[in-house]
């Protein structure tokens, strides 16, 4: 199995931005040293849910700060991004950093990031199959050129070229979504929501073609004992989440789905590793063995704290990996 930390870099009430990147930055470094494979930053813009508005830049920041661990987006916008652009950067950074950059990218929402960065809602509901060929293009050939509905210019070539493959997964939802279909004609892993128990996960694995190389994301707080793992996630998570879910803007006014903060919270202790030690072993594992995935990712800051996100971080590496390695 591999395993990751997976970084929202949530700004939890009451602390800043800066404080939550730091968090974020700081549990990617205890990461590498508590033995975990990689580190993924998630990307939002304008709400408190997550601020990092660039999941490649603070890659970029984090795999010059550490030395072993791989440093992955999760994930990249492709709605609000340009895929050459993204492509170009990506090989930059698997050549400086020898290989260790995993590339997650996504369609996003019909958030108001459209409106500003001016890709518009028609690119985000047509234009992701185009625009994820297009990355890929750009990812695997020493040049590129475009003549489509989105993307339209001549032959240019690659440059920084890397001697590294760059691996990229797709975000996922349900297994009758297009984004499924579309990672599987790519012959592309898919990335894995927290919000999927692991029977739904196994029916998306299963639409997919059974590839084992998905990624899945789950929440996962190690404590004393399940209640007192639970109890902590609860104090914190909520405040979180009823900021930054009320956060999302629609750019077209269309209605939007929403959940009780309390409610999805409790959702998440019930679905994820959220107890003793012994608990998280046993959760991570029959998750594994439900679900064939293999690679899992973990949002460890549900605390909100740096100490208490940090001390998760090693009890994980110290009394969790070791017994599913």
């Amino acid at each position: 199995m591999r395993f990751g930390v997976f970084l929202l870099c949530g700004r939890f009430p009451g602390q800043s931005d800066a404080a939550a990147l730091h968090r974020s930055v700081t549990a990617a470094r205890a990461a590498e040293r508590a033995g975990f494979d990689d580190v993924w930053f998630a990307e939002h813009h304008f709400m408190p849910y997550g601020v990092c508005p660039s999941a490649i830049t603070l890659a970029a920041y984090t795999l010059g700060r550490t030395e072993r661990i791989d440093v992955g987006t999760a994930v990249s916008v492709l709605s609000t991004a340009h895929p050459v652009a993204l492509a170009e950067q990506c090989a930059m950074l698997a050549a400086v950093s020898d290989g260790r950059l995993r590339l997650g990218v996504g369609r996003g929402g019909p958030w108001q990031d459209l409106e500003v960065f001016g890709t518009g809602l028609d690119r985000y509901e047509r234009g992701y199959p185009e625009g994820l060929d297009l990355l890929l293009s750009a990812l695997g050939a020493p040049s590129v050129r475009a003549d489509g509905e989105w993307f339209s210019f001549r032959e240019v070539p690659m440059v920084p070229r890397s001697p590294h493959p760059v691996p990229v997964v797709v975000a996922c939802g349900a297994a009758e979504s297009a984004s499924v279909r579309l990672a599987a004609r790519r012959g592309l892993p898919m990335l894995l929501g927290m919000h999927a128990d692991d029977a739904e996960k196994a029916r998306t694995v299963a639409a997919h073609g059974g590839d084992a190389r998905h990624v899945s994301t789950v929440l996962c707080e190690v404590g004393g004992s399940r209640e007192a793992a639970v109890a902590r996630v609860r104090s914190t998570l909520p405040g979180w989440l009823a900021e930054g879910l009320a956060a999302h803007v629609t750019v077209d006014g269309r209605p939007r789905s929403k959940r009780d903060p309390v409610a999805y919270t409790d959702r998440l202790c019930e679905l994820h590793p959220v107890g003793s030690p012994e608990y998280c072993v046993d959760r991570l594992g029959s998750a594994a063995e439900r679900t064939g995935v293999s690679h899992v990712i973990m949002m460890v800051e549900a605390a909100g704290a740096l100490d208490s996100t940090l001390a998760n971080i090693e009890r994980i590496g110290a009394e969790v990996l070791p017994a599913l390695r």
